[in-house]
């Protein structure tokens, strides 16, 4: 077996999970605008379940850190809050299902998976998804479209088989979110048909400290979308877990 190497950082650091389909690109513009001390920006690869990931990235990473996950991250980032809470100096969620995926899900996912296989990722998240990441308005960004469809293309198929074994074995970890004290932000956008606000609404129902943000002009893929919005809160939110340290 081999020994996790410990990332090791002398500031408190941002750590940012990914989510599906998705790399460092991602971030970019967030951080572009947000200049934190130390950040360290994780994509989901190597694990099929998000208690797997959580295992994993709690033996790497510094004993403290502000912790923010985005979809597919952000249910992996409610399991580092539920196994490790006293590491966290701070949570953000962004674009969030605090649900246990219902089982008849499973098999269209993993369906999925295997028509982006024979398509390409690419191909397949334009004509698949696209629609359903973004805010009407926003439809007719090409450069948003290609980038997403860059990250899916340069995804593996095996590493979205294992994303997608996260999102079809993920557990209801709401307890989590009431039993926190570090700051919590919550964030989506208003045009969202995958973490729906509903979604957010429950989660922020289990954090009765959080701030719970909506962002009117964007979609699922906020992060990209309406980097400049999403950088308001998330600042604050910094600020905040700093101050409480």
């Amino acid at each position: 077996m081999t020994t996790p190497t410990l990332i090791e950082n002398s500031d408190l650091p941002l750590v940012l999970i990914g989510g599906t389909l998705c790399d460092a690109r991602l971030w970019q513009p967030l951080i572009a605008r947000l200049n934190p001390a130390a950040v360290i920006c994780l994509s989901l690869t190597a694990d099929a379940s998000a208690q797997a990931a959580s295992t994993r990235l709690l033996k790497i990473l510094p004993p403290r850190f502000m912790l923010a996950g985005f979809s597919l991250g952000a249910i992996v980032a409610l399991q580092m809050a539920a196994d490790a809470p006293q590491r966290l100096a701070g949570l953000a969620l962004l674009s969030v299902n605090p649900l246990a995926d219902r089982p008849e899900n499973a098999p269209a996912r993993r369906a999925a998976v295997q028509a982006a296989r024979e398509q390409g990722h690419g191909k397949w998240l334009s004509a698949s998804l696209w629609q359903k990441y973004v805010a009407p308005a926003s439809l007719g960004n090409r450069a948003l479209h290609d980038i997403l469809c860059q990250m899916a293309q340069e995804t593996d198929s095996d590493t979205f088989a294992r994303q997608t074994g996260i999102a079809i074995s993920r557990g209801d970890n709401r307890a989590a979110l009431e039993a926190l004290t570090c700051p919590v932000l919550i964030l989506n956008g208003e045009h969202d048909p995958i973490c729906t606000p509903e979604h957010h609404q429950l989660a922020a129902a289990s954090a009765p400290r959080a701030r719970w943000i909506t962002l009117h002009s964007a979609g699922h893929f906020f992060v990209l979308e309406a980097a400049g919005e999403a950088a308001v809160p998330l600042r604050q939110w910094i600020m905040e877990s700093l101050k409480c340290e």
